[in-house]
């Protein structure tokens, strides 16, 4: 049996903070001991609808606290939690319920729930968190505070079977309808493992850790590497408000350990650069005494003040954003991970400049190539269980014990890993050329003009790349972006072998996002919609006389 480590905390720091709400200017903190009375009387309340054991309790809610709390009432009554990405609209919710057998809901934060509702069975027990301003009001269900006063607090320790399922996550969807992927307590308990063994992060084993939890906490990595690794080591969890309050927020937080997906690193390198250029940058850094004062105060200006651990994953990352932040000293750890594997595959050190790599496989796990396709294996205690109610699939990806990640890559002679691609995402050309996209992307992604790109080109003669201005390219003048892309397409191309040089850029007119389905919610461009988007559009632009069009311009 698996101790729920919460329990532990609950004990020995009653009165210490836990969760940290932002409302305004003001934050309400619960303490664990607060926390944990009122996940215990919310256990107790779960018990009491009628539920047969093991049930499946969805949580639908943007992050806050009562996603926490309900979690772990889940776990304590001995139920599966699923959560659910909050920006569903009714046909996707009312397909996860049933794919997921969801017997009741928890409903939260959510933006738009008009859109959502009609999805929702009106017969399956419902359970409301307090209203946040600014989000959709939800009309069904029992009161959060209501429900969990009418309750006696559930008592004693919580012991749990590692071959019990934990959670069925469902992958955010890049290909198609999601799969839900079922992870066992045995899968998070291998999780701590690699965290005590691969400390790369610095978390302290004696609650002295300050979370900021912002990226959606159904998915795997913020749920296993922000609220898992609080229950079992402690500290303080800090949520933002809304995108608007996020950068205030997070400045008031100042964590010591911080998670973003490339693209937040991104905006955020962008944000410092667009108040202060990046030659009038470099120029103090090489100041001795005022290189200091500078680093320190843009650490406080992006919340990092205190940050012992930082970590990228979810998406490549270039070299020289990682660079940048060394610079400024904020070193990064790289994570490689998927849902499969609890997010966790290999990591690369903050100290270790490696281009390309993600480093080395963690604490427990073993990676090989696939000889003929190049796809990356590899075997884990903190892989999953399979899909849910889908043996095919899961044969597909599990095979002979080990996971098929879907990414293509290659091993160096230190037993480093490098990403070249995915499987999927290879295209063949107009002449019959095999295209792996993503190395040829990152050859454009120095450019501070360009947020957000993506190479098509099936049945085209070459490749083409689309791209979305940052918000420095969009306030430049259109002949002065035009000239600094032709100067990023000529570098490129004279690296390229000629079947992979990139035709046209292509400068398109919306912003790629999740509204538009465009993006993943971890912000991955989902390639096959985008190719039902352009894929018509490209042998025109292909065939233009500038390599630098504007979508709106064809």
């Amino acid at each position: 049996m698996i101790e729920f480590n919460f329990t532990k905390w609950e004990k020995e720091t009653p009165n210490k903070p836990f969760l940290r709400q932002p409302f305004g200017d003001k934050w309400e903190v619960y303490t664990w001991g607060e926390v944990g009375t009122m996940a215990r009387k919310l256990a107790t309340g779960l018990q009491t609808l009628g539920l047969k054991p093991k049930s499946h309790i969805g949580l639908i809610s943007k992050n806050c606290r009562e996603w926490i709390i309900a979690d772990m009432a889940i776990v304590m009554a001995g139920f599966v939690s699923v959560p659910l990405y909050p920006n569903l609209h009714a046909n996707g919710i009312k397909e996860l319920i049933e794919i997921g057998d969801i017997d009741a809901l928890f409903l939260g934060k959510i933006e738009d729930w008009n859109a959502m509702k009609a999805g929702i069975p009106t017969e399956l027990p419902a359970i409301k968190f307090p209203h946040y301003p600014g989000n959709g009001k939800v009309d069904i269900g029992e009161e959060w505070f209501e429900f969990i006063e009418k309750q006696e607090p559930m008592q004693g320790d919580v012991k749990l079977d590692k071959d019990d399922i934990w959670t069925i996550i469902f992958t955010s969807g890049t290909t198609g309808t999601p799969k839900g992927v079922v992870l066992s307590y045995g899968n998070l308990e291998g999780t701590k493992q690699v965290i005590e063994e691969n400390n790369v992060v610095d978390i302290s084993f004696t609650g002295d850790n300050h979370f900021f939890s912002f990226l959606p906490l159904n998915h795997i990595a913020e749920r296993v590497l922000v609220e898992q690794t609080c229950l079992n080591y402690g500290g303080v969890i800090s949520f933002a408000e809304s995108l608007e309050k996020f950068v205030v927020n997070l400045q008031e937080s100042q964590p010591t350990f911080f998670f973003a997906v490339p693209r937040i690193w991104t905006k955020f390198q962008l944000g410092v650069l667009a108040k202060m250029p990046q030659k009038k940058l470099d120029l103090y850094l090489k100041i001795p005494i005022l290189s200091g004062i500078v680093k320190k105060k843009l650490k406080q200006g992006l919340g990092m003040a205190k940050v012992r651990g930082t970590l990228t994953g979810a998406a490549a990352i270039p070299e020289s954003l990682k660079q940048w932040y060394r610079k400024i000293g904020i070193p990064m750890v790289e994570g490689y991970g998927m849902t499969e594997n609890c997010a966790l595959c290999s990591s690369l050190p903050s100290g270790v400049v490696l281009p390309g790599s993600v480093g080395k496989a963690l604490p427990g796990a073993t990676i090989k190539i696939d000889s003929e396709t190049g796809e990356i294996m590899m075997k884990a205690p903190y892989v999953m269980q399979g899909y849910y109610k889908d043996q095919e699939k899961t044969n597909e990806v599990i095979q002979d014990g080990w996971l098929r990640t879907g990414d293509q890559g290659r091993l160096d002679g230190s037993g480093n890993l490098f990403i070249t691609g995915r499987v999927k995402d290879t295209f063949k050309t107009g002449k019959g050329k095999f295209i792996i996209p993503g190395p040829i992307e990152r050859r454009f992604e120095e450019n501070e003009n360009i947020e957000q790109i993506c190479v098509l080109g099936l049945g085209c003669p070459q490749p083409v790349a689309l791209v979305v201005p940052s918000e420095i390219g969009m306030a430049k003048d259109k002949g002065d972006l035009k000239t600094s892309l032709d100067a990023t397409l000529a570098k490129a191309n004279a690296e390229l072998p000629n079947y992979q040089k990139v035709s046209t850029i292509v400068v398109v007119k919306d912003i790629w996002d999740v509204g538009n389905g465009l993006l993943t919610p971890t912000l991955k461009v989902k390639r096959n919609e985008m190719n039902k988007r352009y894929n018509e559009l490209l042998l025109g632009w292909h065939e233009c006389d500038d390599c630098v069009v504007w979508e709106v311009d064809v």
